[in-house]
């Protein structure tokens, strides 16, 4: 069968589970509880008033809810949602050609909105505040620019790293939010409602083992669930049991704290090449042969989180946390007794 048949085919598969599977409203939507008050206040008052909702930027480490939450706000606003990624408006026109085709009072989502091209950037600077384009027409002195109005639309912002959005964009958001990691509880009730939604007897015990190895991410945890309930269907009655969970985990080489081989390989090659640190992030990804963005943003995150990674103005450094966890003696004079 052709890659690309079946490459289209896990994507149609994929967009179908998350459909299945995500929150509708606020009141679905599990955790983050503090966002979800403030934005229900906002959401209310904006349709009260007969007005769009404010700009919205969510950040946060990936798998969260960001484009969940973009859902959301565009179910309880009424309105339609335009998805983008940031990365792929690649010109000015692009993004020109998107936001007047948005309807009045609808969402436009941009993912990875700090990789947003400084150009197509400056596009957004009139469109969020007044609500118009301006296009410039033609070169050199004859050049001249036409304002063009836009429909009031809410952007909603979704970024892995905040610090990369320049300080003009940030400040045209009226309503900017950073998800945070989930604890067990609440991601046991997220695996719990997956389970419902797709009718699985799944253990009480199993959905909390799954919660503590989902490193903090929904989106994570359900991943898991789905690749357990393989195991069960398989292995088992189709009964998702603590015994068949630990044993699917351990077979995807998924430790008590969710860390992978590459969680591993990573904190092991601080240790083994490097001394436990402190190294920098493009030597670690040199040695590993992977894209520094990918450890950076998928990650780094949970490591230092998790409090197997520290980050220090020379680089990472792996906590004694990390050797305990892996059972390495700390060498002496290591930059990883770090904190004792």
């Amino acid at each position: 069968m052709d890659k690309d048949l079946l490459a289209s085919g896990r994507l149609r598969d994929e967009e179908v589970w998350e459909r299945t599977v995500r929150p509708r409203s606020l009141d679905d939507f599990i955790g983050q509880n503090d966002i979800k008050k403030n934005l229900s206040v906002f959401i209310q008052a904006a349709l009260k008033r007969n007005e769009t909702l404010d700009h919205v930027l969510f950040s946060g480490p990936p798998g969260l809810g960001k484009t969940t939450l973009a859902h959301i706000i565009a179910l309880e606003m009424n309105t339609t949602l335009r998805l983008v990624a940031g990365p792929s408006v690649e010109k000015a026109g692009d993004l020109a050609a998107i936001l007047t085709n948005l309807e009045k009072g609808g969402v436009l989502f941009i993912d990875e909105i700090h990789r947003l091209h400084p150009a197509v950037e400056e596009i957004l600077y009139p469109a969020m505040e007044d609500f118009r384009l301006d296009v410039i027409i033609g070169q050199g002195p004859a050049a001249r620019t036409m304002k063009i109005n836009l429909p009031p639309f809410t952007l909603v912002g979704a970024t892995t790293r905040s610090g990369l959005i320049t300080s003009p964009l940030h400040s045209r958001f009226g309503i900017v939010n950073r998800l945070n990691y989930y604890d067990t509880e609440p991601l046991t009730m997220i695996v719990n409602r997956t389970a419902r939604i797709l009718g699985v007897d799944l253990d009480p015990d199993a959905a909390i083992e799954i919660a503590k190895r989902g490193r903090g991410t929904p989106r994570i945890a359900n991943r898991l669930f789905r690749r357990v309930r393989d195991f069960a269907d398989v292995e088992g009655e189709g009964v998702v049991t603590l015994s068949i969970t630990r044993t699917a985990l351990t077979s995807m080489s998924v430790d008590e704290f969710g860390l992978d081989d590459l969680d591993r390989k990573i904190i092991t090659i601080i240790m083994d090449r490097f001394d436990g640190g402190p190294v920098g992030l493009k030597s670690i990804a040199a040695s590993l042969g992977e894209d520094p963005s990918t450890l950076e943003d998928v990650y780094e995150p949970f490591l230092v989180q998790a409090g197997f990674l520290a980050r220090t103005p020379r680089g990472r450094v792996v906590t004694p946390l990390a050797y305990q966890h892996l059972g390495v003696k700390v060498p002496p004079g290591s930059q990883g007794t770090l904190g004792t």
